[in-house]
């Protein structure tokens, strides 16, 4: 599976110790990904899926409420 990177502290000071572990061997800079493999391949697909078997009229009227609550 792939990796991610640690999440970086918003704290200047722990984030410079941080970076000083990760350069010195301290702390290895990965966490395990915990999503699940066969959901990743098959990637998102939302919108997409649901816009593909609609009509271009329901598309269009969807499009036109979400602007008019939009602009409200």
């Amino acid at each position: 599976m792939a990796t991610k990177r640690l999440k970086r502290p918003r704290d200047p000071l722990s984030l410079a110790k941080l970076i000083g572990d990760i350069a010195t061997g301290h702390v290895v800079d990965t966490v395990e990904d915990k999503r699940d493999p066969g959901a990743v391949a098959l990637g998102s697909k939302g919108g997409k899926a649901r816009a593909s078997g609609m009509s271009k009229e329901r598309r269009k009227e969807i499009a036109k409420k979400a602007a008019k609550a939009r602009w409200r």
